[in-house]
């Protein structure tokens, strides 16, 4: 059998500003921008494919009650973190500090193995960037 990770989600209070920082940072491409009930889902992906993630808001699809437990988790910066990988992190680092994105961690080589580094995107999630 053949299976692969198809979408990631990623819970955002702000969609423009996660939408710039996952394209103008990350250098992920638009696939899709739906909107219904007032809110939106918007997919990114790498180009030539791959798994994409899946912006949306915490009210988006959730009861009142689950849409503020997101929002409480999200404002914590509590919600699970998305790992990329890259050729050359080092200079996708510099790219995604150049757009004032809060930084985590600087490039390092980690004992575990990779040359990794770590920001924050708009909405308070963590985002981790690996080298291949």
């Amino acid at each position: 059998m053949n299976i692969t990770l198809k979408y990631a989600p990623v819970t955002v209070d702000d969609m423009d500003a996660a939408i710039a920082f996952y394209t103008d940072g990350l250098g992920l491409e638009l696939r899709n921008d739906v909107s219904g009930g007032g809110f939106r889902w918007v997919t990114l992906g790498a180009a030539g494919g791959g798994t994409e993630i899946v912006l949306s808001e915490p009210g988006g699809g959730r009861s009142p009650e689950d849409a503020d437990a997101m929002h409480a988790l999200l404002a914590k910066g509590a919600l699970p973190f998305n790992v990329f990988e890259v050729p050359d992190v080092d200079a996708l680092f510099e790219r995604v500090r150049a757009t004032g994105a809060e930084v985590l961690q600087e490039p390092v080589d980690q004992p575990w193995g990779p040359r990794d580094c770590a920001f924050r995107d708009p909405s308070g999630n963590t985002v981790r960037i690996n080298q291949a």
